[in-house]
């Protein structure tokens, strides 16, 4: 799978590699040398860029329903 290098030195993976890599957007990559001196391209490890709300989820537990926040907007 060949790709080509922009003027600004960028590529573009090809999608069949991101998905085996299990790399998406935000995700961050690591350069290896091989020992036979070629260029590897792995995930980096522990260094996926985390949301600025993944911190929140699994946080609403137990709240109100929607009828019950309807009823707070409404003043009832």
């Amino acid at each position: 799978m060949a790709t080509t290098v922009t003027a600004k030195g960028q590529v573009t993976i090809p999608k069949p590699v991101r998905d085996f890599l299990g790399i998406g957007p935000g995700s961050m990559v690591d350069f290896k040398r091989a020992a036979d001196g070629t260029i590897v391209l792995v995930p980096a490890e522990n260094a996926k860029l985390q949301s600025r709300f993944a911190r929140f989820r699994g946080h609403a537990k137990g709240g109100l329903s929607t009828d019950e926040i309807m009823a707070l907007t409404r003043g009832e």
